[in-house]
């Protein structure tokens, strides 16, 4: 068989090296593309005159043949002599329709092609993850409501640091995750540029409307330089650093799951589904799906890694080395699109022990700001109440008490500004409310919270759907 490059070459290649070298293996997954890009350049060919109408339809009849056969039958992509996707495109062309499949790559090159091809990939992942992320959005919003005004210790450097609503710490999680949605978002418009007529390096030697074909494609524009659109894989490096972000704040949300589902914890109840078993100890119910999501999120850091590697020596413009950004860049979307359902399955599926959270809120001292601040809206200066406060904490520490439990006599003893109208504030509704601000816990603020990430979400739900 023929290469698509062979003409100048009179030796055949080293058989290893052929087959070590092709990257049909994992490029193929751009097959649907390939052919969308196939079909918008033999329009474009029509209009310059190379193709006749007869030829147009012949080569849009095959390649729709070739579609047909790949979801009809998988294996007809098992072909180990094709070298990649644009081999197989040609080779599966000229079988069907004939030479005429030859004219299909006039005025193109391989290096065009390969970044028209992942553009649309990235581009149609991207929409994928929003929808999929809209989707998780919406349970970890619905888990929030359903927490009502329950509430839970907050932490800071892993200690009982003050009380927060329930619906609030999971609100933490719909700001991490907004924000991946929106930097997707904002990395798409700069993925949305089409390639194709950039040539080899230099530009097409063929008269093509190349504002046809991005449209057509339903690209935003036309790349501007034809060196940089056949060099460039900016579009994957961002696309993978934003699923790299994604998979950090999985990975976050992951581990303290894990540390809320253990008994030393206990406030969660981690669904059987998506745990398993020990093989030696049969009373264990393991976080295998926690676990994994920390693990993968390791590795797709590690490919945008990589690909910043791989791109950081290269020279203008295409050299082989980019074919080594295509493994990293598959890999970490199809853990990321694998990922995000079977996270929101077990977000739907945990059950939270609000009575147990509640209850560990009331204890350890997570009213002591509360007391502080009361003491500040009684004049004293708040390094001072800080240092009262804390002085009422150690009293309690040697009684084995809580703040609230101390007698007016006993609190006097730290600061004569105290009185009974200290016992009101320390409650833990009292607590939550005096966080009355924008972003702050306090039930009123958290509901108001919830309605507005909601319109955000439907907004963003819109975006996604306008561009699918």
């Amino acid at each position: 068989m023929k290469k698509m490059w062979s003409g100048r070459f009179r030796q055949p290649l080293d058989p290893h090296f052929e087959q070590w070298q092709r990257s049909f293996p994992f490029d193929k997954r751009l097959l649907p593309h390939e052919l969308d890009a196939s079909r918008a350049h033999a329009r474009a060919l029509l209009q310059a005159g190379i193709l006749s109408s007869e030829e147009l339809a012949s080569i849009l009849f095959g390649l729709d043949q070739i579609a047909k056969q790949a979801v009809a039958n998988a294996s007809s992509l098992d072909d180990d002599q094709v070298e990649d996707v644009h081999d197989f495109v040609e080779k599966q062309l000229v079988s069907l329709i004939g030479d005429v499949g030859y004219k299909l790559h006039s005025g193109r090159s391989r290096n065009e092609l390969i970044a028209t091809d992942l553009r649309l990939y990235v581009r149609e992942s991207i929409d994928q993850m929003q929808a999929l992320l809209d989707g998780w959005l919406d349970i970890l919003l619905d888990r929030a409501e359903d927490a009502g005004t329950a509430a839970m210790p907050a932490y800071t450097h892993l200690q009982r640091a003050e009380p927060v609503l329930v619906a609030h710490w999971l609100l933490a999680y719909v700001e991490m995750f907004k924000r991946d949605s929106d930097r997707l978002a904002d990395c798409r418009k700069r993925v949305n540029l089409c390639p194709l007529g950039s040539g080899a390096v230099a530009g097409t030697t063929l008269p093509l409307n190349r504002e046809a074909i991005a449209a057509e494609l339903g690209f935003t524009a036309p790349t501007s330089n034809s060196m940089d659109a056949t060099s460039d894989r900016d579009f994957a490096l961002e696309f993978v650093q934003a699923l790299s972000l994604l998979a950090l704040h999985l990975s976050r949300w992951a581990e303290e799951m894990i540390l809320f589902s253990s008994q030393e914890f206990g406030f969660v109840q981690s669904p059987e589904a998506y745990s398993t078993g020990s093989s030696a100890m049969p009373q264990k119910k393991n976080p295998d799906l926690l676990e994994l999501t920390r693990g993968k999120a390791a590795r797709i850091v590690g490919n945008a890694t990589t690909l910043l590697i791989v791109v950081k020596g290269l020279p203008l413009a295409y050299n082989k080395d980019l074919q080594e950004t295509q493994a990293p860049l598959f890999d970490s979307t199809e853990t990321i699109l694998a990922l995000i359902p079977l996270v929101t399955g077990w977000m739907e599926a945990a059950q939270f022990d609000f009575e147990h959270m509640q209850a560990t809120a009331e204890s350890g001292f997570l009213n002591a700001w509360a007391a502080a601040t009361y003491l500040t809206e009684r004049g004293v200066p708040f390094r001072m109440a800080h240092e009262i406060v804390g002085q009422a904490v150690q009293l309690c520490l040697h009684k084995g008490c809580e703040l609230q439990d101390l007698s007016l006599e006993e609190l006097r003893q730290c600061s004569p500004t105290f009185d009974k109208g200290f016992y009101s504030k320390m409650p833990l509704d009292a607590v939550l409310a005096t966080h009355d601000v924008y972003g702050g816990t306090a039930p009123a603020k958290v509901r108001q919270a919830i309605a507005t990430l909601r319109a955000q979400i439907a907004s963003i739900r819109g975006m996604t759907h306008a561009n699918a």
